[in-house]
């Protein structure tokens, strides 16, 4: 999915949230869930879109409608130290994409 159908998709109010998956490497990939699953945002090429902050990720959405976005983060000492019980769920923060503050 491109940038101009995530903005048709968000204005059509078919977006439920936006995950913004930080990944190893230091980037982040944008995931907008839909009621059919998670489409990625690509770019020409089919590739994901790939920012390395979410100052650019801003910047990138900055003429997306309002919409619920999350940061999305595995918890990796948890993962590394085995020390919890059952499945181990992403660290969920709320992240506002009109502003910094």
């Amino acid at each position: 999915m491109n940038l101009n159908a995530l903005t048709q998709l968000v204005t059509a109010g078919a977006v439920e949230e936006l995950e913004v998956l930080s990944l190893e490497g230091g980037f982040y990939v944008l995931r907008a869930l839909t009621g059919t699953g998670p489409v990625t945002l690509s770019d020409t090429l089919g590739q994901p879109v790939r920012v390395r902050s979410i100052t650019e990720l801003r910047q990138l959405l900055i003429d997306l409608p309002a919409v619920p976005c999350m940061l999305v983060q595995q918890v990796v000492h948890d993962e590394m130290c085995g020390q919890r019980d059952g499945p181990v769920a992403p660290m969920r923060v709320p992240v506002t994409l009109t502003s910094q503050w």
